[in-house]
């Protein structure tokens, strides 16, 4: 692949820059996509609050980086030791909980041209997640600029399990400090998920909404349950009979970021209970659920990252073709 969703994580990471009035990216550089294997890994699995390791109520607290990724809670404060004008933090939390971001204070200048901009999901090189197809908010609103916000608003509350922070300085000496929270989500609707493995049961409570799973890896997938809340012990049918349903779950795949932007692999319109089972290997592969609001609708499934055998296998059968050359 000559280009991969994950490559485009890390080019990101090393460079990322939001324009205040419209929000565009304005470079770009190359990384090798393992890197973001790494940094995925290390990252999110050895940090750990005091609190989950169950020693008490203690305030977690350590430095932000001006690339970073943080999965706990916690005080995060930066402090530049020169300019700072391409940094951004990944946030993420579980796939049942919105993260809470906190201004507790900041010494920046935003006449000068700093900002702080909290972002509703998470979003690189124009694809975002989740896509503007699904998210309930309109793109200029999920963008939030501390310089805007006014003193009376200290906090920005994520819509689901992902966010992220874009921060410019110019000047030395200037810093700021979050506090980042976690909160359950009854209902939790789109979702990166954090691991390459795992399952998971998606539940839209009579909501005309659409739903994304999203997982960054190349995966087998058992899709085992789908209910529309009535037509139960019906055979299930796939496209082309799903073309005009209100109700259906999808299985895109693809190597973008933004579910607009896959590949439909499959689409399942009548309640069935599997398994449905399918190897994918693309870069992302989303299971999305598109709700009329008519019924309760539910689907059920896991997944598990494919080996590199299993890969090469797929690579030489032809099989996804369409995961390798975009």
């Amino acid at each position: 692949m000559a280009r991969t969703l994950r490559a485009r994580f890390l080019v990101l990471l090393l460079s990322v820059s939001v324009l205040r009035a419209h929000c565009r990216f304005l470079q770009n550089n190359n990384i090798y996509k393992d890197d973001f294997y790494s940094f995925l890994n290390s990252e999110l699995k050895r940090e750990t609050s005091p609190q989950e390791e169950g020693q008490g109520e203690e305030l977690y607290r350590r430095p932000l980086r001006c690339l970073d990724m943080v999965a706990v809670d916690g005080q995060f404060t930066f402090t530049a030791d020169r300019p700072q004008l391409s940094c951004a933090a990944f946030l993420l939390a579980e796939p049942d909980q919105v993260i809470e971001v906190e201004y507790d204070s900041v010494d920046i200048d935003c006449r000068g041209g700093d900002f702080i901009t909290v972002f509703d999901g998470w979003v690189m090189k124009g694809e975002k997640f989740p896509s503007s197809q699904d998210h309930p908010l309109p793109l200029h609103e999920r963008y939030v600029n501390y310089c805007s916000m006014g003193s009376l608003r200290t906090t920005v509350r994520s819509n689901q399990n992902v966010a992220m922070v874009f921060f410019r300085v110019h000047n030395a000496g200037s810093s700021f400090t979050l506090t980042l929270r976690k909160h359950v989500n009854p209902f939790p609707c789109n979702v990166m998920s954090q691991t390459p493995e795992g399952s998971y049961t998606m539940v839209i409570p009579q909501q005309h909404r659409n739903c994304s799973f999203s997982i960054v890896y190349p995966v087998a997938i058992d899709i085992s349950e789908f209910s529309l809340g009535r037509f139960n012990n019906v055979p299930k049918r796939s496209m082309p009979g799903c073309a005009d349903s209100g109700d259906l779950v999808q299985l895109l795949g693809g190597n973008s970021l933004d579910t607009m932007k896959l590949v439909p692999i499959t689409d399942v319109c009548v309640s069935f209970t599997g398994p449905t089972h399918m190897k994918v290997a693309c870069d992302n592969t989303v299971v999305r659920m598109v709700s009329s609001g008519t019924f309760v609708n539910r689907v059920s499934f896991s997944y598990r990252m494919l080996d590199r055998h299993e890969l090469q296998n797929i690579k030489l059968n032809n099989v996804e073709d369409f995961c390798f050359n975009n």
